[in-house]
């Protein structure tokens, strides 16, 4: 009779502490809205988690939504223009965020556009029109921020390149010079490396090889990245 209420009591506990370790693992939702100065509400703003990002993005009304780990500790809303809030969760489910003064539209995710305006280095062209495919990300999107180098970002969102450690290949380029290295272009001028360029500075970036690279002769024969920093006006 004792074995069995001891047996009893040992599966009581067990269970009791297998529930409890199930709920303390359950994920907790943690919601708010996002507005400026002006109360206006903020969209496509990304949601941060830690310092990390997440595919979570603010919508039209400002709103978010998202499940976090019980662990986590901050969060935060990061914009391509405004900079960046974060807040202690501290088991708070609700936290809503106001930026300072007024906060310019954050665009949405790139679309593909045949009529879109391609920087070919010394003016542009329609994408429609050019005789060779030209990739391109806009980098408005706030969740391109959360890259911790310009390669990582490269190598992660860029089509038609590859990335290893800092050095960079464009696919599809036969290379005639010893190099391998494309020709990097920053606001129009010509540099020779990428390194110091931080992620969110980042405005967007461009692909160009073969006849669309040609306009910048034997320099081009690798291809071309062609970037474009926020606050730029090409």
């Amino acid at each position: 009779m004792e074995t069995r209420v001891i047996l009893f009591i040992i599966f009581v506990l067990f269970s009791t502490g297998t529930g409890f370790s199930q709920k303390a693992s359950k994920k907790v939702t943690i919601s708010g809205y996002v507005v400026d100065g002006t109360k206006t509400p903020i969209a496509n703003a990304a949601v941060m988690i830690d310092g990390k990002g997440t595919d979570k993005v603010t919508d039209e009304k400002g709103f978010y939504q998202i499940k976090v780990k019980p662990e986590s500790t901050r969060i935060g809303i990061l914009t391509a223009t405004s900079g960046f809030l974060d807040e202690p969760i501290n088991g708070r489910s609700n936290i809503d965020f106001e930026f300072r003064g007024s906060v310019p539209v954050q665009a949405s995710a790139n679309t593909d556009s045949g009529d879109e305006a391609i920087n070919i280095g010394y003016g542009t062209a329609k994408k429609k029109d050019m005789t060779t495919s030209v990739n391109k990300i806009d980098t408005s999107n706030p969740k391109y921020a959360s890259y911790r180098n310009i390669y990582e970002m490269i190598k992660g969102e860029v089509p038609g390149v590859q990335v290893t450690g800092t050095s960079i290949k464009i696919q599809g380029v036969n290379s005639l010079n010893l190099s391998t290295e494309p020709l990097y272009v920053v606001d129009g001028i010509t540099v020779g490396t990428i390194s110091d360029i931080q992620p969110y500075t980042v405005k967007s970036i461009e692909i160009l090889k073969g006849a669309s690279a040609a306009i910048y002769g034997s320099r081009g024969a690798n291809g071309v990245i062609l970037i474009t920093l926020i606050g730029t006006n090409r």
